[in-house]
């Protein structure tokens, strides 16, 4: 599979990516509804080893299931589990997010994904389900300072630069670092952005991007989508990021100001 064809050709391949509750969409914040829920909370384990992997299309970091903890907000008693976090981006700062919003994009967008320990056994199983999976997503924006925590993973880029590159990643790191301060966010039911665009997602983005250096995006670009061994040098992963689609009738919430 390769995730860089063109996202028009999915929709031969994968029939869930023809669904009405695909993403990513373009938030437009008029349409939002305020919700009321308790409030969205998560713990991380800090001291574990982790991978950091390039799958050819992104960077990677797998946990390994190690123990983490997602409920609250639009999850109802339902508890999810981190499986991994991956992140997109595009060719030049100013694009690269998948969602949008009222129209505007961001320089890139990090994806934490868990699943519903809750009701099902397994991430495999989980994904196929409706209430499967939990995504929290992070709007990048570009500046002058280094992401401190995201550098820790970032500094590993050139050790897997090749599609099945894969390092090991030992220094702790704590994934709530990642998210912004201000925990106000939009939430709606979609799906996976990437093959095979799986409708199992609920979404959860945060309003207040965070921000990253201009260096630290220079750096994603300049992994590979092929592998090393082909004997052509792979083309740069300058743009990984699926298009915006219909909202349709989906509710689109609103949680805190």
């Amino acid at each position: 599979m390769q995730i860089r064809d063109s996202p028009a050709t999915w929709l031969e391949k994968f029939p869930s990516a023809r669904g009405a509750r695909q993403s990513p969409v373009d938030i437009v914040t008029s349409r939002a509804s305020s919700g009321c829920a308790p409030p969205l909370k998560w713990r991380y384990s800090v001291n574990h080893t982790r991978s950091v992997v390039n799958p050819g299309f992104c960077w990677r970091v797998d946990e390994n299931g190690y123990e983490s903890e997602l409920r609250g907000g639009p999850l109802g008693s339902n508890v999810y589990k981190m499986e991994q976090w991956h992140c997109h981006w595009g060719a030049v700062d100013g694009e690269g997010s998948e969602h949008t919003v009222d129209g505007r994009s961001f320089s890139g967008e990090l994806h934490l994904v868990h699943w519903n320990t809750t009701k099902y056994n397994s991430f495999a199983e989980a994904a196929g389900k409706p209430d499967g999976l939990a995504v929290l997503g992070v709007l990048l924006t570009a500046g002058c300072q280094n992401h401190e925590e995201l550098d820790k993973v970032l500094r590993l880029l050139p050790f897997i630069r090749h599609k099945g590159d894969k390092v090991t990643l030992a220094d702790p790191l704590d994934p709530a670092r990642l998210l912004p301060k201000r925990t106000a966010y939009w939430t709606y039911p979609g799906s996976l952005t990437t093959p095979p665009c799986t409708e199992s997602v609920t979404w959860i983005l945060f309003k207040e991007p965070v921000e990253v250096s201009r260096d630290q995006l220079a750096m994603m670009r300049q992994l590979r989508s092929g592998e090393a061994s082909s004997g052509v040098e792979a083309m740069e992963l300058l743009h990984n990021y699926r298009p915006t689609l219909p909202l349709g009738n989906r509710e689109l919430r609103d949680y805190g100001n």
